[in-house]
């Protein structure tokens, strides 16, 4: 998986948890899966507001940033559940394919009924955008923020 540092920041698609935290925003899951981590919603609502704090504004880019990152989720998940934290498997990154708009993104416009990506419109996305748009079209997601993500990027 290829990284690109990416500056910390909140969607407005997010605005409705980002003040209590109490879902895990984009950035700090695109960290996670930099570094490797699963973190399970119900892992995250037992951290405190300081430590999710952190995890959204800790540095994650170079080998040791993404070292120190892995290391401080696995210490907090530890102090917090009393278990170590889940391992990702492979990663689909399909996000850093500038040149492609991935196939479930495609679909999850499809389903939304929201006009078609175009690949200017993907290259122009910035990476922290182009993950949004992955993970909120992946299974496990209601995708009600896909649209609300395609407009706050201006690709709708």
């Amino acid at each position: 998986m290829r990284t690109l540092s990416v500056n910390t920041r909140f969607f407005e698609f997010e605005s409705d948890f980002v003040d209590s935290l109490r879902c895990v925003p984009m950035i700090v899951r695109y960290k996670l899966d930099t570094c490797g981590i699963k973190l399970k919603l119900p892992e995250w609502a037992k951290f405190n507001v300081k430590h999710k704090e952190m995890l959204a504004c800790m540095r994650c880019y170079t080998a040791t940033e993404i070292e120190n990152y892995r290391s401080f989720v696995q210490s907090l998940v530890y102090t917090y559940t009393g278990h170590e934290a889940s391992i990702l498997g492979q990663v689909n990154d399909s996000w850093n394919n500038i040149f492609e708009v991935p196939e479930e993104v495609i679909l999850k416009g499809e389903e939304w009924k929201c006009p078609k990506i175009s690949i200017r419109n993907w290259i122009n996305l910035d990476t922290l955008q182009r993950f949004a748009l992955v993970k909120l079209s992946r299974s496990g997601h209601e995708g009600r923020n896909f649209p609300v993500a395609l407009r706050e990027f201006g690709v709708v």
